[in-house]
């Protein structure tokens, strides 16, 4: 998750690109957001789900039933769209036919 400081400078970053009025296509826009969470992955482990949505961001069904099984808060914590069906699509098509509420892979392809 990122900063209000992070998403200023991101957003300055992007305002500063002359000649470009169209967003990055979601293919590239899901693979890059997979890649910053792996990244972010690697300097130790992501928020829990419990934690995420305690913060007021919405998990998908798929997280849903992770977060209510009767598990340890370390098994709620990877990243759990690595082995989701729903990242394959979004990283290999610009229109995925993927529906899932509360997916950012979803929310990708709308932009």
């Amino acid at each position: 998750m990122t900063s209000s400081n992070d998403d200023q400078v991101f957003s300055r970053l992007f305002s500063n690109v002359e000649g470009v009025d169209e967003h990055p296509p979601s293919s590239l826009t899901a693979r890059l957001y997979s890649a910053i969470i792996r990244e972010q992955s690697t300097s130790g482990s992501l928020a829990s789900l419990d934690a995420s949505v305690a913060n007021g961001y919405g998990i998908c069904v798929f997280e849903k039933l992770v977060q209510i099984a009767p598990i340890g808060e370390a098994a709620k914590s990877p990243f759990f769209c690595h082995v989701c069906h729903a990242r394959a699509l979004a990283e290999r098509w610009d229109n995925p036919p993927i529906f899932w509420p509360n997916c950012p892979y979803v929310a990708f392809k709308r932009s």
